[in-house]
């Protein structure tokens, strides 16, 4: 018990301290273990739980969909997402920081990171709100709530990271998320909605689109809604395994790009690499979490 809430407390520390979560975890788990039983006992669990944990299936979850996410991100989905949102509730009051927010949403649904998906949301976004002279606060409000829709919103990497932790089945856990996710998003929308009726300054309507340009809004995100319907659909009725829709949203995240004429070789050169650098931070934090535990 002394020996557990020391090795806590230099955790604590050493995260405190600025460093990387994975490295705090394995060293002190590492070097207690080695107090304990002996540095040759230490090395042998660390090796045995690094081979084993790097041998789980779910473990090919995280390049693919990292790797589907860079690309959605490459081909500027983002952009067509909002400007979809903004044509049909933008003329609302705070309609653009619903539209933001349920652009965020949508590319949740393609991308699986938080982070990605606030700050691509926030290029596309933050303009249009300024323009419109929406309240800072209102703003970056609307885009740090959306964005957390990619935590929930299937297929999220912290479900992921959470199922392979867990041995919990991954397809389970994104079915599971996306009614949490739908709530979010109604919820969000009704916060901007009674703050903006309380002052209407604060987020100012914008221009109303006719119904036949809204239609045709929706000719730009039958990609997202494909790759959605694809990749959670084929999960959902048994089609595929979690593993296989991922290479399947990849594939389609690559296809899409290039029919786009977005994705220069040099744009996938730094996607691959994204999701390889991405993909050793989130391992070495289950290695070093393995080996704490």
């Amino acid at each position: 018990m002394e020996a557990g809430l020391i090795g806590f407390a230099i955790l604590l520390g050493l995260a405190f301290a600025g460093i990387h979560l994975g490295v705090a975890m394995f060293l002190t788990g590492f070097i207690g273990f080695a107090y304990l039983r002996g540095l040759e006992a230490s090395a042998s669990l660390a090796g045995t739980l690094i081979f084993d944990a790097s041998m789980s299936y779910g473990f090919a979850l995280l390049p693919l969909f990292l790797l589907m996410g860079n690309l959605v991100y490459r081909s500027k989905l983002s952009e067509d997402l909002y400007d979809t949102a903004n044509a049909w509730i933008g003329h609302r009051p705070g309609g653009l920081a619903k539209a933001t927010v349920a652009a965020c949403g949508g590319f949740a649904a393609v991308c699986g990171s938080s982070i990605v998906t606030t700050t691509t949301m926030a290029s596309v976004a933050m303009p249009s709100m300024r323009r419109y002279r929406y309240d800072d606060g209102l703003s970056t409000g609307a885009i740090a709530a959306g964005g957390t829709l990619g935590i929930l919103i299937p297929p999220s990497v912290l479900l992921v990271f959470y199922g392979i932790l867990t041995n919990s089945d991954i397809g389970k856990l994104f079915i599971a998320g996306i009614v949490p996710g739908l709530i979010s998003i109604f919820t969000y929308f009704v916060v901007i909605d009674v703050m903006t009726r309380l002052k209407p300054e604060l987020g100012p309507r914008g221009e109303r689109v006719d119904l036949v340009e809204r239609f045709r809004s929706l000719n730009k995100v039958w990609g997202v809604l494909a790759l959605f319907l694809f990749v959670l659909g084929g999960i959902y009725v048994g089609f595929v395994t979690p593993v296989e829709a991922g290479a399947i949203g990849a594939v389609g995240a690559l296809l899409f790009a290039l029919g786009r004429r977005l994705l220069s070789f040099a744009a996938f050169q730094e996607s691959l690499l994204q999701s390889v650098r991405t993909s050793a931070m989130l391992f070495f934090v289950i290695f070093g979490a393995q080996i704490f535990s």
